[in-house]
This record gives structure tokens, sequence and C-alpha cells, in this order.
């Protein structure tokens, strides 16, 4: 498996990478996920526009953050579009998540069972104590082609939303 040294920081500590630097023009690669307790893989999601936002952890004030601004302002496009938040977070607690901060819009998906997310799509951050996710935002149209892709340089730091959303409405218009 490829890893990037130094790819990206948390707290200003440089950390690897684990998997490939995707970019606009790349096919998705395929995943399984958990959603819920249902293994969900890349060709079952919708055939239509879809955003991957991925995040360390739904526990943590930006992640929470960045979830609940995609949740809010793609509830519009949800006939256009299929909204994930991708984390290694427990099915259970990502649920109880968006229970309690009343997510409708973004639906979870848990990488916690194979990783096949983090690796595949080069977000698996390595040498921390516990696993987690590196902040990156994917945007895949419906065929399969990536159209946008930001890994975040600090794991602390939010996403660009503006260009996320941009990325979104090309092509879920």
């Amino acid at each position: 498996m490829q890893k990037r040294a130094n790819a990206v920081t948390f707290k200003g500590s440089p950390l690897t990478l684990v998997g490939p630097q995707l970019k606009a023009g790349d096919r998705a690669p395929d995943f399984t996920c958990l959603s819920g307790l249902d293994k969900l893989s890349l060709a079952q999601t919708p055939a239509k526009a879809r955003l991957f936002s991925v995040v360390p952890s739904l526990d943590t004030p930006v992640c929470s953050q960045q979830t609940k601004k995609f949740d809010e302002a793609l509830g519009a496009l949800k006939d256009k579009l299929a909204c994930y938040t991708v984390s290694l977070d427990l099915p259970f607690a990502q649920k109880r998540f968006c229970s309690s901060e009343h997510i409708t819009n973004m639906q979870t998906l848990s990488d916690v069972h194979n990783h096949s997310f983090g690796e595949h799509y080069g977000t698996l951050i390595e040498g921390l104590p516990l696993a987690l996710l590196s902040r990156a935002v994917f945007v895949v149209d419906k065929s399969g082609t990536i159209t946008y892709a930001e890994y975040v340089p600090e794991v602390g730091s939010h996403p660009n939303y503006d260009a996320a959303l941009a990325a979104v409405k090309a092509v879920a218009g």
C-alpha cells in the first residue's frame, strides 16, 4: 500500500497518509464501509452526484461543524445528490450524533471494519495511537469520476466549503 510521508499535519506535527492522493479526473475507488450494520460499497451508492465528507471523528468540534455545514447547505439538492460523512466512528456513535444534532441530509459511513475507504482514498493516518481518517472532501459524478478532491493540510482545520459546494452544484445541477 502506498504511503505519503508528511502529507498532513496534526497540531503542527507531520503525519503519513496511507493510500493514493486522488485528484479530479480519477475514477472513484471502490470501498466497503458500514451504513449502520450493513456493508455499503461505492457501487451500492446511487448513480448520481455524491459528496464524501471525510472527518476524523464526529465527536470533535471541527468535524461536527463540517457535517452540520454540509447538511444545511446541501438539503435543497438531496434529490440530485447523495451526501455522506465518512469516519472511523462506530455506526452507533454516528447514529447518536445525527439524532442529537438533527442531521437529515448527510448519511454516515463507518470505515471502522476494514479501513478500505481510508486506504483507497488516501485518508488513513498512520502513526497515531488510534486509527483516524484525515479531513478531506471528494465529489464524485454520476459516472463515478472524481470531479473535486481536497485533502485538508492540517487535520484540525476546516475544508474549503465554498469550493466543495461549487463542485457539488456543478455536477448535481
